[in-house]
């Protein structure tokens, strides 16, 4: 299932996306920052993540997926630099569309 995620915004848009480094979350912070953006949460071996529209609901447009080993990474549409893991799955009201 995470690998569908990463798929999904390597195949599904243009070369907007941007990699951004996070700070590590453990599963069940993954878990609540994905509920609270109205995202879809996935785990497996490779690690877990979120993926939402950006927009409060399910879609692959803003992806944070994290590593067992820690690191995190969020894959955002734009010129956007989230720092938390909220501001990776969902855009600030001014960007919204």
């Amino acid at each position: 299932m995470l690998l569908i995620l990463i798929g999904a915004v390597a195949l599904g848009g243009p070369s907007r996306a941007r990699d951004i480094t996070l700070h590590k979350l453990s599963v069940d912070e993954m878990k609540g920052a994905c509920e609270k953006a109205g995202g879809r949460f996935s785990q497996d071996k490779g690690g877990y993540g979120c993926s939402t529209n950006c927009k409060g609901g399910i879609g692959s447009d803003c992806i944070v997926t994290c590593k067992p080993d820690g690191k995190c990474i969020a894959q955002v549409i734009g010129g956007r630099r989230p720092h938390t893991v909220a501001e990776a799955l969902t855009k600030p009201e001014r960007h919204r569309r």
